[in-house]
């Protein structure tokens, strides 16, 4: 069996506020494999887009990882020093950013800034990173690379600036790309296009991916696994076609309801009552009993640990290990 390309172990994070402590990711735990697609999937505030940059070392300075660690190709990323830390963000591990248009700098054109990136981390020299970066452009299928190479990021439509995006994550050769909502700034069509291109670009690099997103219809086309963090927890994680077809907890069941359905316009769409809490270290027992259609007395009190119910499939839900859910 291979190792995972990246294990993260029992993560805790914490911000300190004005308002004091928040505990926002609380032992959460997932491996991702060689050239899979794994989805990280949840509402507004439940810990996806930390998780990602909790990766790449690049947590806002109110936060503390607690506890935990994260190996990547066996190699502890909070253990390392920030030069070597420097050589693997971008040089092996890249992330694409919600919205391109606040991630490139206005200041430089897009060549500029691509060639940087290849010359630093596979050292070639100034022609030959840009022919790398005009290959990788027209690997996204952007049309007269020359010119985009040339242009600032202003002058790029939405979706130009996220294929641009793209080209420059996969730039160096990287064994792992995290996408965080890459597609979330776009319109529908121009959606379906880049994630197609990901799917196509990721195959034929053998890249791993992480794709964080509150989608359900994205991961469904995509990921081979998937991961539910609700309030900074894990609830639920296995293979993606096992949770779809039997969801074991009640939060990603609420998740899967609230997706429109063919036909269904004009009628009222499904909802999840009430709020992510703000600091969900402060609740006792379940972090989802508040919103819970099924909560027990049981709930109440005791938090659930992780039911495996398959070798594939787990959550953490009480009725699921009683095997009465749904």
């Amino acid at each position: 069996m291979r190792d995972p390309i990246l294990r993260i172990e029992d993560l805790h994070i914490e911000f300190r506020t004005s308002r004091g402590v928040i505990h926002a990711l609380q032992g959460v735990t997932f491996d991702v494999m060689p050239g899979e697609i794994f989805g990280v999937v949840g509402e507004t505030g439940c810990g996806k887009t930390i998780t990602g940059l909790s990766v790449l070392r690049l947590l806002p300075r109110s936060a503390r990882i607690t506890q935990g660690n994260i190996r990547f190709e066996g190699v502890d990323l909070l253990k390392i020093s920030q030069r070597e830390m420097r050589s693997i963000r971008g040089g092996k591990i890249s992330i694409i950013f919600q919205d391109p248009s606040t991630s490139m700098n206005p200041l430089f054109t897009i060549g500029f800034q691509m060639n940087k990136v290849i010359r630093e981390h596979l050292k070639f020299s100034r022609e030959k990173a840009r022919e790398r970066a005009l290959t990788m452009l027209a690997a996204t299928g952007l049309p007269d690379v020359e010119r985009i190479y040339d242009s600032y990021p202003h002058q790029l439509s939405g979706g130009m600036l996220q294929r641009a995006m793209i080209a420059l994550a996969l730039s160096c050769e990287h064994s792992l790309l995290i996408a965080d909502e890459p597609t979330t700034a776009l319109d529908v069509t121009i959606q379906s296009q880049i994630l197609q291109l990901m799917r196509e670009l990721q195959q034929k690099l053998g890249v791993a991916m992480i794709l964080i997103t509150h989608n359900l219809g994205v991961v469904a086309n995509m990921c081979d696994r998937l991961v539910v963090l609700y309030a900074g927890r894990v609830v639920e994680i296995g293979e993606s076609r096992s949770i779809f077809e039997n969801p074991q907890h009640p939060y990603t069941r609420g998740l899967m309801s609230a997706i429109p359905a063919p036909g269904s316009r004009g009628n009222r769409l499904s909802a999840i009552p009430g709020n992510v809490p703000i600091d969900p270290g402060a609740l006792k027992g379940c972090v989802f009993a508040p919103r819970c259609a099924f909560v027990m007395p049981r709930c109440l009190k005791e938090s659930p640990v992780m039911f495996h119910l398959s070798k594939d499939h787990a959550s953490t839900c009480f009725l699921a290990e009683r095997g009465d859910l749904f």
